[in-house]
């Protein structure tokens, strides 16, 4: 297993990699970023791993790989790239103008979530963070900052708030799943399991509040009919003049 973390992960360009996957990820929701961030952490917990044996002189230690990933490096690269897609995506969709606002009115799930952008950008942003880790919440979070012409102080410091903790939470996983259930396919497959479980989590809190609104708007009475205008009596018609 050390060879093969070895092997994808040993080389330099592992950071360029994941960087260029974060950063693509806002477009293209479908590509393994947080895979990718959590393999490289595995393979630092392996490398890790086996330095500590090294020192114990342990048979194992010609497996080493030569290159062991920086989790500082890693870390500071996946955020840096998820900010400036996050800004990228939310500049574009700012100059996006009427057939951009088309498209989000044709989608249910982008009026949702441009609706409740507003007072939660407003009120804390907390929504930004939370959406980093639901699949493609994202693309939607930042399409729709963007489109709602959300001013960037409002928008920026939370994007990079969510960027550092899916970060921080991804390589977490990775590194201490390695090391606790040791460097191996199913310490990684566990720790994206880990991953994926956190943005279930995630996606139940950002749609609980819009449940809520549904069920309160089935619920509310009906408003009453407006009431007919009162009307005068009709005027008697005038005699006719005599001739």
């Amino acid at each position: 297993m050390l060879e093969s973390l070895g092997a994808l992960t040993g080389s330099p360009w592992i950071y360029a990699v994941v960087a260029l996957s974060v950063l693509l990820d806002v477009f293209l929701p479908v590509l393994p970023s947080g895979v990718l961030v959590i393999t490289t952490a595995t393979a630092a917990a392996a490398g890790t791993s086996a330095v500590a044996d090294a020192a114990g002189k342990v048979s194992h230690v010609a497996h080493v790989p030569q290159e062991v990933p920086s989790l500082l490096v890693l870390m500071v690269c996946a955020a840096v790239a998820s900010v400036i897609g996050d800004f990228v995506a939310y500049r574009l969709a700012w100059r996006g103008g009427d057939r951009l606002a088309r498209a989000i009115a044709r989608s249910r799930k982008l009026t949702t979530a441009q609706e409740r952008l507003g007072a939660s950008l407003t009120g804390g942003g907390i929504l930004v963070v939370i959406a980093r880790f639901v699949p493609a919440g994202r693309s939607v979070v930042s399409l729709s900052a963007g489109a709602a012409h959300r001013k960037v102080k409002e928008f920026l410091p939370w994007s990079a708030l969510a960027a550092v903790a899916w970060t921080g939470y991804s390589v977490g996983l990775g590194y201490f799943g390695g090391q606790w259930l040791g460097a191996s396919w199913f310490g990684a497959a566990v720790s994206v399991l880990a991953l994926f479980a956190a943005g279930a989590v995630a996606a139940y809190i950002v749609r609980r509040p819009s449940r809520r609104r549904e069920a309160a708007r089935e619920n509310a009475p009906a408003p009453a009919p407006a009431p007919a205008p009162a009307q005068g009596p009709t005027p008697s018609p005038s005699p006719s003049p005599a001739v």
